[in-house]
C-alpha cells in the first residue's frame, strides 16, 4: 500500500509541474548582461557548458546592441526539480518557428522534433546525437533559449501536448475529418535535464539574427582566425614522408594552385590508435628542418592528432594518474578538467611540435562511436561523470590547445569533430566521417544558429562534375579543403573541371579581404560568417507539409513530410550562395526582398521572388544584395603575409548607396586585443551623373595599413 501511495504522490507532483500554469520553483529572472537573463532550476550542477569552455561574455560588445525588456512571459515559463531530474516548459505560439540545437544535417527548421542533445558521430538521422549538440534554439520572434547543461538533454520542440496548453488544437474523429493528423499542434518547448538542476537563459532580438549575435556575445564573440587560415589547405595521404609532402606542395605552385597550409593525418606520429605525440623518425627524420623547409615555401603545418595516450607515449607514466577508468584503442583517456592533466599533454605538444613552428592541430576522434569511446560507467579521477565528459571532452580540448597558442601570441586554426555550447570562441571548424554534399550544406546553415564552425570538405569524387559542385562550396565556408588522407586526389585530379576548380581555389584568395571583415564582424559583433536565410532580413520562405506516400500500408498514419529551404545561404553581410549538386543544370533559388544582382556579371537577378537559374558551366550560383560592396584582392598563391601589402578592386553592385566596414590587422597575433587594429569604411553613392562613386577613409596613423592601390569595379552600370 506504501508503494503505491508514493506512486501515485510521485505522479501527482510530475503531473503538477507539467501542467500548472506557473512553475513548481519559481524562476527568478536577473539580467546579467545587455539583454541576457539567467534563471536557475533546482541546484545547478558545478560542471556546465560554460565552465568547461571558459566562455567569458563580451559585455562592452553587447553593451552596443540595443537594451531590450524581457522578451517572454515569465509566467508562461515553467520549470521544476522531480526525482533528481529537471522539467523546463517554454511557450510557442501558432506558426512560430524555431531553428538550432546544434548541427544537424537533415533539416533546419526545428520545431516539430524530438532530440536527445548527445555528443556522438553523426549517423545519419537529425536526432539529436552529433557532433555539436548545442542546446541552444532561436526563434523567428526574436529570442534564444539556452540551457547550460552538460548532460544529455531530451527536447520535445513543439511535440509534447499537455492537456492543459493554453492554445488547444481541435480534437478530429480519423474516420471522418480529413483534417486529421498524427502529429496534434502543441504550443511548447519541453526539455528534461537529467539533474537536479541547471542554468536557464534567455537572449532578446529584437530580430533572430540579434538573439544568434547575443548568445555568441555571451560566450566570448567568434574566432578571428590568421589570414592563412582562410585560405587553401590540403590534407595529405596518412603515410606521406616528409619528402612526399615537400613534393606535393611544389606540385600546387607548378599547377599554379593556392596553398596556404598543409595537414597531416596520423602516419606522422611514432604510434598512432593509440598516440604517441611524438614525430616518426622514419618518415620524418628531422622535424625541425621540415618544418622550417615548409614554413619557408609560406607553408605552415596542421597536425592530426587524439588524445588517447599509448603505453609509449614519452608522458604516459606523468599522465596516468589523471585519466579515466577506461581506455581508447589500449590508451589512457586524460581528464582535461584537471590542471596537471592538461599541463602535462600540452606540456608535451609544445615541446615536440609547436616550439619548432606547428601551426595547428585536427582533433579527431573526440565525438563518438559508442563501441570504442568510454563507457557512461566510466569514472574520472576529477569526479565528473562520463556522461559530463562526454558533452565536453572537444570543448575541454580546444580549450587547452587554444590556449597554448595563445600564449606564445600566434592565431591558430584547426579541426575538431566534437564542440558544445560555450564553444564559440575557439578556432577550430567542425568536420566529420558523413559524406553527403547536400547534407554538408544544410549543416553549414545550421552551423550559424548555433556557436560553431563546419566545413563542407572535399575528399573524393566519381566525376569532374562532382568534385567540381563540391569544391565551388567549400570556397564559400569557413575552411577551403580537400581531405585527400584516404584518397590522394589532388585539385588536378579531374583534367576536364581543372581550369574551373582553379578558378574558384584563386576566387577564395580574392576574396579574403571581404571573408576575414565577415570574421572579424563574428568576433566583434557577433554575427556569424555563414548563417540559413531564416537570418537574412526579408526572407519570408516557411515550411511546407505534404504527404508524399498515400499508401496506408506503407504510410498508415499519413505522415507528413517537411518542405523547407535547406540548400541556398548567406556567405557574410552581402552573398547569398545557392550550390549545385550532381546532376543538376539549373535549379531554384528564393531571393529576399530588395534587388538582386549576379555576383559574376553584375545583372538584375530579382526581389523577393522565386527565380530559376542555369548558370553556365561550371559556375556555382552567388548574388549580391542591392547596394553590396564586396572587397576583394588580386589572385595570389598565399594569403598575405604579416605587413605585407596588397592592392584592392572594390566591387559594387546594384544602385542604391552602399556601406562595408573593411578589417585590417597584422593577420597572425593576438595584438588586435590590444585594440591594434583598424575598420576603414568603404561608401558608394550614386553621382550626379547616376554613376556611383566610391570612396574609403584613410588609415588611421599607428593603426595597421596593409592597403595598397584602390580599384574599384561598378558591376550593375547598364
Amino acid at each position: 500500500m506504501k508503494t503505491v501511495l508514493k506512486r501515485i504522490a510521485y505522479v501527482s507532483a510530475l503531473m503538477s509541474i507539467l501542467t500548472a500554469p506557473a512553475s513548481a520553483q519559481s524562476l527568478l529572472w536577473k539580467e546579467v548582461a545587455p539583454g541576457v537573463w539567467k534563471a536557475e532550476a533546482g541546484i545547478p550542477e558545478k560542471q556546465s557548458l560554460l565552465t568547461a569552455s571558459g566562455a567569458r561574455p563580451a559585455i562592452e560588445a553587447l553593451g552596443k546592441m540595443k537594451p531590450l525588456p524581457f522578451p517572454l512571459n515569465e509566467k508562461e515559463i515553467t520549470a521544476g526539480v522531480v526525482d533528481g531530474e529537471t522539467y523546463i516548459k517554454f511557450p510557442l505560439i501558432r506558426n512560430e518557428q524555431i531553428f538550432g540545437f546544434g548541427l544537424n544535417f537533415k533539416s533546419v527548421h526545428q520545431r516539430g522534433k524530438i532530440l536527445t542533445l548527445h555528443v556522438d558521430h553523426y549517423g545519419g538521422t537529425d536526432n539529436g546525437r552529433t557532433h555539436a549538440p548545442v542546446p541552444f534554439y532561436v526563434s523567428d520572434r526574436g529570442y534564444g533559449v539556452f540551457i547550460n547543461s552538460a548532460r544529455y538533454i531530451r527536447v520535445w520542440a513543439g511535440t509534447a501536448v499537455n492537456k492543459e496548453r493554453q492554445d488547444p488544437s481541435a480534437v478530429r474523429d480519423r474516420n471522418t475529418d480529413k483534417r486529421w493528423t498524427s502529429a496534434p499542434y502543441s504550443d511548447a518547448v519541453e526539455i528534461l535535464v537529467p539533474a537536479a538542476g541547471c542554468e536557464i537563459y534567455v537572449f532578446s532580438g529584437p530580430t533572430a539574427l540579434d538573439a544568434v549575435r547575443r548568445f555568441n556575445l555571451f560566450c566570448g564573440g567568434g574566432p578571428l582566425p590568421p589570414r592563412w587560415g582562410l585560405g587553401f589547405t590540403q590534407r595529405v595521404p596518412t603515410l606521406y614522408t616528409a619528402e612526399k609532402v615537400i613534393e606535393e606542395a611544389k606540385e600546387f605552385r607548378e599547377h599554379n594552385f593556392p596553398l596556404d597550409f598543409i595537414g597531416l593525418e596520423p602516419g606522422w606520429q611514432s604510434k598512432a590508435y593509440p598516440c604517441s605525440f611524438e614525430w616518426d623518425r622514419t618518415r620524418y627524420p628531422d622535424p625541425v628542418g621540415f618544418v622550417n623547409t615548409m614554413n619557408e615555401m609560406g607553408i605552415r603545418l596542421n597536425l592530426w592528432t587524439n588524445p588517447y595516450v599509448s603505453p609509449e607515449s614519452p608522458v604516459y607514466g606523468r599522465i596516468l594518474p589523471h585519466t579515466a577508468t577506461h581506455t581508447v584503442w589500449g590508451g589512457v583517456v586524460p581528464d582535461f578538467s584537471i590542471k596537471d592533466a592538461c599541463d602535462i599533454f600540452t606540456g608535451q605538444l609544445k615541446q615536440s611540435q609547436v616550439s619548432i613552428g606547428v601551426a595547428g592541430y585536427k582533433l579527431d576522434e573526440i565525438d563518438g562511436y559508442d563501441k570504442w569511446l568510454w563507457p557512461d560507467v566510466a569514472k574520472f579521477p576529477s569526479g565528473n561523470s562520463a556522461e559530463q565528459m562526454r558533452q565536453t571532452y572537444g570543448l575541454l580540448l580546444q580549450r587547452i590547445t587554444a590556449e597554448m597558442f595563445r600564449e606564445s601570441d600566434r592565431r591558430t586554426w584547426g579541426l575538431t569533430r566534437a564542440s558544445n555550447g560555450g564553444g564559440v570562441s575557439f578556432p577550430y571548424v567542425i568536420y566529420n566521417d558523413y559524406y553527403s554534399h547536400e547534407d554538408f550544406i544544410t549543416a553549414l546553415i545550421n552551423s550559424g544558429f548555433s556557436g560553431v564552425l563546419w566545413t563542407p570538405e572535399v575528399r573524393s569524387s566519381k566525376t569532374g562534375e562532382e568534385w567540381l559542385r563540391r569544391f565551388q562550396t567549400v570556397v564559400f565556408s569557413p575552411m577551403a579543403m580537400i581531405n585527400a588522407w584516404a584518397s590522394g586526389t589532388k585539385p588536378w585530379s579531374f583534367p576536364e573541371v581543372e581550369n574551373e576548380i582553379r578558378y574558384y581555389a584563386l576566387l577564395r584568395i580574392q576574396l579574403m579581404p571581404y571573408f576575414y571583415s565577415e570574421f572579424a564582424k563574428y568576433h566583434f559583433e557577433g554575427t556569424p560568417p555563414f548563417r540559413g536565410m531564416a537570418l537574412e532580413p526579408g526572407f519570408r520562405s516557411g515550411t511546407q507539409q505534404e504527404v508524399k506516400n498515400t499508401n496506408l500500408n506503407d504510410n498508415p498514419y499519413a505522415e507528413a513530410i517537411t518542405r523547407e529551404i535547406k540548400d541556398q545561404y548567406m556567405a557574410g553581410e552581402y552573398l547569398l550562395v545557392a550550390p549545385l549538386f550532381t546532376g543538376q543544370t539549373s535549379r531554384s533559388v528564393v531571393l529576399p526582398e530588395g534587388n538582386w544582382y549576379d555576383f559574376y556579371t553584375g545583372k538584375y537577378a530579382g526581389n523577393g521572388e522565386v527565380i530559376t537559374v542555369a548558370p553556365e558551366s561550371g559556375r556555382i550560383p552567388v548574388f549580391v544584395k542591392d547596394g553590396g560592396i564586396i572587397p576583394m584582392m588580386p589572385p595570389a598563391l598565399h594569403a598575405p603575409a604579416a605587413g605585407q601589402k596588397f592592392d584592392l578592386e572594390i566591387r559594387y553592385y546594384g544602385k542604391k548607396p552602399g556601406k562595408y566596414m573593411l578589417y585590417d590587422d597584422d593577420g597572425i597575433s593576438f595584438d588586435y586585443e590590444k585594440g591594434n587594429y583598424s575598420w576603414r569604411e568603404i561608401t558608394v553613392v550614386p553621382g550626379r551623373d547616376g554613376k556611383p562613386a566610391g570612396a574609403i577613409s584613410k588609415a588611421v596613423r599607428g593603426k595597421p595599413d596593409n592597403i595598397g592601390k584602390v580599384e574599384w569595379k561598378y558591376m550593375s552600370i547598364e
